[in-house]
C-alpha cells in the first residue's frame, strides 16, 4: 500500500534508454558542493556525459540499549521475528494504530536524482508489498508514505513538516545536506531516518543522532579501493581528484590517508577543485584537472565526483594520451554509461567500487529480490539500485520487528529498538548493527568489481538476463587500514 505526494516539478520517471539521463548517485552534495550532481552535458572528444548511480548511508542512533529481549535479526525479507506480545497489547502512537504501521519516505521523485530515486522507491514498494502479503508486521499492514522532497532543502523542511506527525519511521531520506537540515526535527519527535547518503559524519554527532546509516561510508571505501589496486596494480603514484563538500572531502581524505599509510606518492591533489555541474552551470569547464592528470601522469586516478563529470575529465585524458587506471567512491561511476562512447574507457581502465553485490551477483538473497521485482515490475530496466531501495526495507524491517517483540512501537521504542537490532542481508550487503560506539559497528566492508563491456545486457525485468557489467574482484572487502582505522570522528568536516 502506498501513498504518494509529488513537488511541485512533478515526478520525473527513468526512461528505458537512459543514455538521456544524466543523475549521479544520492548523497552528499548541496547547492553549492554538490556530490553528484545532474549534467546534460556532452564530454568534450569521443566521450558523453553518463548517468546515475548508486549510492546511500551512514549513521548512529540516539537511544541506548534497552532491558528488551534480545536481539532480533533480520536474514530475510520476509521472515518476521516472533513477538512476545501479543499484537494488541503492543503499546502504540504516531503512525502506528490496530491495523496499520505508516512508514514514510522524503525522496526525490522530481529533481536531480530522480532516475535513479525512483527505483529506489520502487524497490521499497515491491518489499512493501510482499511484507504485506505475507502477513505485515504484528498483525499490522505497512503502509507506505511517499513524499517528494525534489531535492531541494527547503522543499525537504516542508515536506518532513507533512509527515513528522504521521509516520512511524522513515525508512529513506534523499541527500546529506537535505537530511542534515531535519535532523533537529528527527530528535524532537523520536523519529529514525534511514539516509540515502554514505558520508562519514553521520555516525557523530546531534546531526547523525537519529540517522540510521547503511553499508561503509567514503572514507572508508577509499581506504578499501586504494590499498586493494595498490596491491593488485602495482600502484605507486596516484592522482586525487574531488567535489568540495562532505562527499568529495570525506571520499579524498580516504584516499590520502590511504597513500600515506601505503608509501604511494599524491602527485597531484586536486581535493575539492572539480567544478561539480549546476543549474547555473551545468556544463562547468575541467581542462585545468585534465591538464594536471596528463602532466603528473598518475599510476592511478581516485575520483570522488558524479559519473558526468567522470565522463569529461576521463574521456578528455585518455583523448591527450593518459593512460594510467582510474577508479573512485561508488557514486562517481554508473554501469548505464556502457551504453554511451565511454564504455571502451572503462571496460579498458576503470575499477568499480561499490557498497553493495551488483544486479544479479551469487549471493543467497539475491534470487528472492530478482523473483519479486521481476514478478511486480517486469518493464523497469534491469538496475542496481534496486537492492538499496531492498536492503532499505530490510533495515526498516527489523527494527519494526524488534520494537514489536519489545512490546513498545512508539517513536521511543523503535528509536530504542534500533540500536538492538542485527541486520544480516543475505549477502546483499555486509550485515550491520547499530550499538555501541561507532568504531564497534562501523561497516569497513565494500565491494570491488571490473568493468566488462562485453558481458553488459542493458534489458527490462521481463526480458530476463540482464546484467549491469561488471565482474566482482573481491568482496565483501576489509583492507588492513581500513579494518585497523580507529573510527572516532568524521573523516572530513566542512570549514
Amino acid at each position: 500500500m502506498r501513498r504518494t505526494s509529488q513537488g511541485k516539478t512533478g515526478k520525473v520517471f527513468a526512461t528505458l534508454a537512459a543514455l538521456a539521463l544524466v543523475v549521479a548517485a544520492c548523497g552528499d552534495d548541496d547547492d553549492d558542493d554538490a556530490e553528484d550532481t545532474t549534467a546534460t552535458t556532452a564530454a568534450a572528444t569521443e566521450t558523453t556525459t553518463a548517468p546515475a548511480t548508486t549510492e546511500a548511508v551512514t549513521e548512529e542512533t540516539s537511544a541506548p540499549a534497552t532491558d528488551a529481549p534480545e536481539t532480533t535479526e533480520a536474514s530475510a525479507p520476509e521472515t518476521t521475528a516472533a513477538s512476545e506480545v501479543a499484537p494488541e497489547d503492543i503499546a502504540t502512537d504516531v503512525g502506528v494504530d490496530d491495523t496499520t504501521i505508516k512508514v514514510g519516505m522524503l525522496a526525490d521523485l522530481s529533481g536531480a536524482f530522480a532516475p535513479l530515486v525512483t527505483q529506489i522507491v520502487a524497490a521499497q514498494e515491491v518489499f512493501w508489498d510482499k511484507v504485506n502479503a505475507d502477513g505485515g508486521i504484528a498483525g499490522r499492514q505497512v503502509e507506505l508514505v511517499v513524499e517528494d522532497n525534489g531535492y531541494d532543502v527547503a522543499v525537504m523542511q516542508e515536506k518532513f513538516e507533512a509527515l513528522r506527525d504521521e509516520v512511524a519511521i522513515i525508512s529513506q531520506s534523499t541527500g546529506s545536506p537535505h537530511t542534515a537540515s531535519i535532523a533537529a526535527g528527527l530528535v524532537e519527535e523520536d523519529l529514525i531516518a534511514i539516509p540515502l547518503s554514505w558520508y562519514s559524519g553521520w555516525a557523530f554527532g546531534e546531526t547523525g543522532q537519529n540517522a540510521l546509516e547503511s553499508y561503509t561510508n567514503y572514507c572508508l571505501e577509499s581506504m578499501n579501493g586504494v590499498e586493494y589496486l595498490s596491491s593488485e596494480m602495482g600502484i605507486e603514484t596516484v592522482a586525487i581528484i574531488s567535489f568540495p563538500g562532505e562527499y568529495g572531502g570525506d571520499g579524498a581524505a580516504g584516499a590520502a590517508k590511504a597513500a600515506e599509510a601505503l608509501g604511494l606518492e599524491v602527485v597531484f591533489d586536486g581535493t575539492g577543485l572539480v567544478t561539480p555541474p549546476s543549474a547555473d552551470n551545468p556544463s562547468p569547464d575541467q581542462t585545468a584537472i585534465i591538464s594536471q592528470i596528463v602532466q603528473t601522469n598518475p599510476d592511478l586516478v581516485w575520483a570522488v565526483i558524479n559519473p558526468s563529470q567522470l565522463g569529461v575529465i576521463m574521456g578528455g585524458a585518455v583523448a591527450q594520451g593518459y593512460t594510467g587506471q582510474w577508479s573512485g567512491n561508488s557514486p562517481t561511476y554508473n554501469y548505464q554509461a556502457l551504453q554511451s562512447d565511454l564504455g571502451p574507457l572503462l571496460d579498458q581502465y576503470y575499477t568499480a567500487s561499490t557498497y553493495i553485490v551488483t544486479w544479479g551477483s551469487d549471493v543467497p538473497g539475491m534470487q528472492e529480490v530478482v523473483d519479486a521485482m521481476t514478478e511486480a515490475r517486469p518493464d523497469l530496466p534491469v538496475s542496481d539500485v534496486y537492492i538499496v531501495g531492498w536492503t532499505e526495507g530490510m533495515i526498516t524491517k527489523a527494527v519494526l520487528e524488534q520494537a514489536a517483540a519489545n512490546g513498545d512501537m512508539t517513536r521511543a521504542g523503535i528509536v530504542a529498538a534500533a540500536s538492538e537490532v542485527t541486520v544480516d542481508f543475505n549477502g546483499l550487503a555486509p550485515t550491520q548493527t547499530w550499538g555501541g560506539e561507532p568504531n564497534e559497528f562501523v561497516v569497513r566492508e565494500s565491494y570491488i568489481y571490473d568493468i566488462d563491456l562485453s558481458a553488459f545486457n542493458y534489458v527490462t525485468l521481463g526480458e530476463g538476463g540482464g546484467t549491469t557489467g561488471s565482474t566482482l574482484l573481491t568482496g565483501p572487502y576489509t583492507g588492513e587500514l581500513a579494518a585497523d582505522y580507529d573510527f572516532s570522528e568524521p573523516c572530513f568536516v566542512a570549514g
